[in-house]
This record gives structure tokens, C-alpha cells and sequence, in this order.
């Protein structure tokens, strides 16, 4: 029996909302034992903003740097547009990222049997998928520097960003990409725009020396990010783990995300080392799809993703891979009852509240584990 910290950041829009079915959650394992979750809650983003005139404490990044993991929802919203640049809802985010050396995001894109009908895809291309993009978090152009915008005159502006990647930072991604796939269907593919930048010749060079190196049972394609954007769509089931970096990960994730019909059904798992004395490692776990504050305060959102992010942290913080999977199975065996939230119900359907997604899913639990 094992107690573990977590720290809940519920955030703006509708974390909150889809924060609170996690509750439920994690009140459900806790009843039933026998390792037990403390949770602590604090302010991020805009609700932090709002309160500190920051968009996360550094009281609070020392809390998520002891906890054993960070239970994220989602931040930003029309309310911040005209905040300071530093202190936008997201920088908090990114912070968090960047200060717990988050470098490995994991984005599963799943198709539940139930729900190959709701994908844009036709059936047959999505049924049965179960991919994943494995995005580094913590390096590129979302934090190279220079990063600037300069005035020039006469109505003129020069914006920078700087895509920046060291060889240390793809060889670690690379070694979680082929360790996911040896557990999985053992194929790596690697994206990346070699043909017209320079970071996409030093990863695709170094992605192929980790490979020769450590992981030649491992299948390795390399692929350009746009011609992999397209496969996505084309035929994403060729597919096992994508390891990209953090630019092209943000979009093809949100490209995997039209697969599974919705963005509130993907979960994502932020990752850094393992601490080699301690064997935990520090982790936040999010759904994919932000804040959506246009149904912000409706009930109507989907926690599935939310959810399915807690199973995450079973998995990979926690070792718990029997609770993770009976998580996943109350997830599918919910839908297959046919519930549907109001973004992947059909045209016409009846659609069921935030709430009543939850209680579907602790019903589903509680069957599982009697």
C-alpha cells in the first residue's frame, strides 16, 4: 500500500468542470484501496492571473516539483487576450514544462470501437487505431531565443522565433520513442522537415544513431512532417509511434485528434527522467483539448480525456497498469451504452451532461471492480 501527492491544477475554461469528474475518480480509488491519493489544489493560468497578476506562483511550481504527479485541465481564454506576454494563461503552462524538465509528451490517439462512426474518417480507416505521438516538450521554437519582435520604421515589424534542438535532447526523446514501441507493435516512424531546415538534418541524423546504437530490433522510417500529415489522414493506422519535435507534435497531435472524432477524447502524458535515486519521475498529466471557454459553465464537456489523463499518470507514474486498464475499459464500456457528450454525439442525438459522463464511467468502474 502506497500513498501518492498529487497536485490539481483545474486552470480556466472548462478545467474545472472536467477537473471535477477526475475527483470522483480518484475518490472511487481511493475507497477501494489499497494505495491511497492525497490531492492538493491550486490556481493556474488565468484564474492564477487574476488573482497574482502571474500565471502560475513559484510557490506553486514548488509544489509540482514534490508532488509525485501534476493533474493539469486547461488555461487561456478570450478574458486574457490583452494580458502581458509573460503573463498570458499559457506561459504558465509552458513554464511548468520547461522548470520540470517535461521533455517527453505522450498523446495517444484511440479509437474506441463505439465511436468509429464519429471520426471524419470513414470506418474502416479509423476503426480499431491505436497510435501514438510522441511530441518533445521542452526545447525548438517554442523556446529558442532569440525570440522577439523589433520595430523597424515606417510601419515595418521583424517577428523571431528560433527553432533550436541540441543533440542531447533528440537522443533522449528518441530513446522514449523506441522504448514505447518495444511495448508496443515495435515501429518508430520520426518526422521532421530535413529538406529545408537545419534542426530536421540534426534529427534525422540523430534519431538513426540512437537507433543503430541501442534499438536495432526497433523498425525505424523517417518521414517529412508534411507528407506525415497527410499518411495521418490518408492511412493512420501504418503508424505505431510518431516521435516528433515540439512545433510539428502540437499540430499533427491536434491532426490525430480529428481521427478519434473529438478533441476531448485524447489524454496526454508529460514525462521527464526517471530520478535515478528516488526511481520516481516528475510528470503532468492533461487532456489535449484546452479550455474551450465558448461552452465554459455549461456542463457540456467532455471529462473522457480528463479521465483518461489520470489513467495516464496510473500508468506511468504510478505503476498501477491494472487500475490504468480498468479505467480504459470503463471509458469504452460507457460509450458502448451508447452516452455521448454533445461533441461526439451524432446530428440529432440526445447528448449527456459532463456530470452524467462521469457517473457513467464511476457506474462502469464500480461494476469492474466488484
Amino acid at each position: 500500500m502506497a500513498t501518492y501527492n498529487l497536485l490539481l491544477l483545474p486552470g480556466d475554461g472548462i478545467g474545472p468542470e472536467v477537473m471535477a469528474e477526475v475527483k470522483r475518480v480518484i475518490d472511487f480509488f481511493n475507497k477501494k484501496g489499497p494505495d491511497k491519493f492525497a490531492t492538493e489544489e491550486a490556481v493556474a493560468g488565468g484564474a492564477c492571473y487574476d488573482a497574482h497578476q502571474v500565471s502560475i506562483t513559484d510557490e506553486t511550481v514548488e509544489k509540482a516539483k514534490a508532488a509525485d504527479a501534476v493533474i493539469f485541465g486547461s488555461v487561456g481564454g478570450p478574458k486574457w487576450d490583452k494580458v502581458p506576454y509573460e503573463a498570458r494563461p499559457e506561459a504558465g503552462l509552458l513554464r511548468l514544462r520547461k522548470d520540470l524538465d517535461l521533455y517527453a509528451n505522450i498523446r495517444p490517439a484511440i479509437v474506441y470501437p463505439a465511436l468509429a462512426d464519429s471520426s471524419s474518417l470513414k470506418r474502416d480507416v479509423v476503426d480499431g487505431l491505436d497510435i501514438i505521438i510522441l511530441r518533445e516538450l521542452t526545447g525548438g521554437v517554442y523556446f529558442g531565443e532569440p525570440k522577439t519582435i523589433t520595430d523597424l520604421g515606417n510601419g515595418q515589424k521583424r517577428a523571431i522565433d528560433t527553432q533550436v534542438y541540441d543533440t542531447y535532447e533528440i537522443e533522449r526523446i528518441s530513446r522514449v520513442a523506441f522504448e514505447l514501441a518495444r511495448k508496443r507493435r515495435n515501429k518508430v516512424t520520426s518526422m521532421e522537415k530535413r529538406n529545408v531546415m537545419k534542426s530536421g538534418v540534426l534529427w534525422n541524423e540523430v534519431v538513426g544513431q540512437v537507433h543503430a546504437r541501442e534499438f536495432k530490433d526497433v523498425q525505424l522510417e523517417h518521414m517529412l512532417a508534411d507528407a506525415g500529415g497527410m499518411q495521418l489522414v490518408r492511412w493512420p493506422k501504418q503508424f505505431d509511434v510518431i516521435v516528433t519535435d515540439n512545433l510539428f507534435g502540437d499540430m499533427l497531435s491536434d491532426i490525430a485528434a480529428t481521427l478519434t472524432g473529438s478533441l476531448g477524447m485524447l489524454p496526454s502524458a508529460s514525462l521527464g527522467d526517471v530520478d535515478p535515486k528516488t526511481r520516481k519521475r516528475r510528470a503532468l498529466y492533461e487532456p489535449v483539448h484546452g479550455s474551450a471557454p465558448d461552452i465554459a459553465g455549461k456542463g457540456i464537456a467532455n471529462p473522457i480525456a480528463m479521465i483518461a489523463s489520470f489513467g495516464m499518470a496510473l500508468r506511468y507514474s504510478f505503476n498501477l497498469g491494472k487500475q490504468a486498464d480498468m479505467i480504459d475499459e470503463a471509458i469504452a464500456g460507457a460509450l458502448a451504452k451508447g452516452l455521448r457528450t454533445a461533441d461526439i454525439a451524432e446530428k440529432g442525438a440526445k447528448s449527456v451532461s459532463t456530470s452524467e459522463m462521469g457517473s457513467a464511467i464511476l457506474s462502469e468502474l464500480e461494476a469492474l471492480a466488484s
